[in-house]
């Protein structure tokens, strides 16, 4: 909840931490000596400081800009998740995990310095307006965006607005130039990229966040997969970076029996709270399997840790973020904030997963891959002395993120310089934009798999694709390199082309699978406890 403080400029840091005090000065006729008390709890010196810089200083000073610098720095003496947001860092933030925001309700990327619309969100202002995937803007507004090297946050800056509010979009569409005039509005955001089943029995989900809506689209997602046989979930986190802690309390529920442990958190200044499950989830039947990896934090290690500590499922993969801290928002009437931590949670088994602060923090996850942890589960760096143990008396480890039950080394074989040559100039992507352009009334109208299938393999995608690259990026591989590259290649082109199709980023996710070594281990392997 937002809360209202006074916007004094010099002030602001007395404003966070509730201190707005009065300083004793003593005058001298060449010098200023001030009488500090050492209270530094209050922050009398810092505020103290700001005023002399404002009153004194010998150029004119943006005091906003120095008062924000201080703020940081004072942050940046905590802990490495407590920090300061500044207005459109916030907005943008709170965007991603509101589940909704204000705008004209489209998809896009852009390949060739050019936003090509993926799709149009069904009820949203661009469909009602006849927007259509694979739609290239050319102009927001006044504003051209196309050719012109514009930001991508500048093309959604000009794209967002309040509800009911104009823009004019002007679109290519197979050559022709189209103008729209659409009135924006609220727009939904999923938080769950895909769910599908990928036999009679087994369902995969990709979970990307968690924010508000994330239980109401699981619970509708769930719903429909057991309607559909769904005896086994394989429950993709990787790369989610966490959100709304309720959120994942409430996944957790859905598989846990009542007053099983979910996860608990406590703070110098926060006492104790603990989450247990409520015995009324419709999933406590559902076989599960979880994904993760470094890039899974916060929210993805609270469910992670819950289904392994309660041995309600296998976790598979590579080691998570290690964030085991609570950040709490307090905001402000400049419309900026800071996110401070005021506790750490704990799993079921009480271990903390966070893993130690240090100069080289943020690039924890580069470190590992030099380590040889991304290949090498015995290169693992494990803290042997906060030892734990599951309700079933399995021995897990706290101290630096969950460890998966089943290791999954990372695949390097697939990285021959051509793949990754293309990876760096974004030539599949571009590629499929391309192909889209070409195919576009055979692919467009397809929202059956199968179908989707057979028309994408039917076209010289493979031949085509070595073509595009070598006649747009100078790209040619070298002897025996497309033999090797092309089975991770074709099936993220097949993919990237599926999704312009109406099954969107579920065609993507479906071809996209079949290279993917975590999700097979994890099918392959038994998602019961042992």
């Amino acid at each position: 909840m937002k809360k209202n403080y006074t916007s004094l400029t010099i002030a602001i840091l007395g404003i966070i931490l509730g201190a707005l005090l009065t300083l004793t000065v003593q005058k001298a006729v060449y010098s200023k000596k001030y009488q500090f008390d050492g209270d530094y709890d209050r922050w009398r010196k810092l505020n103290l400081i700001l005023q002399e810089i404002e009153r004194n200083y010998v150029d004119t000073i943006d005091m906003k800009k120095m008062t924000d610098a201080a703020v940081e720095a004072a942050l940046a003496e905590l802990d490495p998740h407590s920090i300061y947001l500044p207005p459109v860092q916030l907005e943008n933030s709170e965007v991603e995990l509101a589940g909704n925001f204000e705008g004209i309700g489209i998809q896009f990327n852009v390949p060739n310095d050019t936003a090509v619309v993926l799709s149009a969100i069904p009820g949203g202002p661009s469909e009602k307006a006849g927007i259509q995937t694979g739609d290239k803007i050319i102009r927001v507004d006044e504003n051209v965006i196309a050719g012109t090297k514009t930001h991508l946050d500048s093309m959604v800056r000009y794209m967002k607005g309040p509800a009911g509010t104009k823009v004019k979009i002007v679109v290519s569409r197979d050559g022709e130039i189209i103008p729209f005039d659409i009135t924006r509005d609220k727009i939904p955001v999923n938080s769950i990229d895909a769910a599908f089943m990928v036999d009679d029995r087994t369902a995969y989900v990709r979970l990307a966040k968690f924010s508000m809506t994330t239980y109401k689209e699981f619970a509708e997602a769930s719903t429909r997969l057991l309607s559909e046989g769904m005896k086994r979930m394989i429950f993709d986190l990787r790369d989610n970076t966490g959100g709304y802690l309720e959120q994942a309390s409430l996944l957790v529920n859905e598989f846990l029996d009542d007053d099983a442990e979910i996860v608990y958190f406590e703070g110098l200044h926060r006492p104790r709270r603990d989450f247990k499950a409520n015995g009324k989830g419709k999933l406590k039947d559902v076989e599960i399997s979880v994904l993760i990896n470094d890039g899974s934090a916060s929210s993805s290690e609270i469910f992670a840790g819950a289904i392994q500590d309660n041995d309600r499922g296998i976790i598979v993969g590579r080691r998570s973020f290690g964030k085991g801290l609570v950040q709490e928002p307090v905001n402000f009437t400049d419309n900026s904030g800071i996110r401070l931590t005021v506790a750490r949670y704990y799993t079921p088994s009480g271990r903390c997963i966070q893993k130690p602060y240090s100069k080289d923090y943020q690039y924890d996850v580069y470190e590992r891959y030099m380590h040889g942890e991304m290949t090498n589960a015995d290169s693992m760096k494990v803290d042997q002395s906060k030892k734990f143990y599951t309700m079933g008396r399995r021995v897990v480890y706290g101290g630096g993120g969950i460890i998966p039950d089943i290791f999954v080394p990372m695949d390097t074989t697939k990285a021959t310089p051509f793949h990754i040559s293309c990876n760096k100039k974004a030539t599949t992507m571009r590629f499929a934009s391309a192909m889209f352009d070409r195919y576009k009334s055979v692919i467009a109208p397809i929202s059956d798999f199968a179908a989707l299938e057979k028309a994408v393999k039917a076209m010289p995608l493979e031949s085509e694709f070595l073509s595009f690259a070598k006649t747009r990026d100078g790209l040619v591989p070298g002897p025996g390199e497309w033999e090797e590259s092309r089975k991770w290649l074709m099936p993220q082109i097949y993919g990237l082309v599926g999704r312009f199709s109406k099954m969107g980023e579920t065609a993507y996710y479906k071809f996209s699978l079949e290279i993917d070594d975590v999700y097979r281990t994890a099918y392959e392997a038994p998602s019961i406890v042992q």
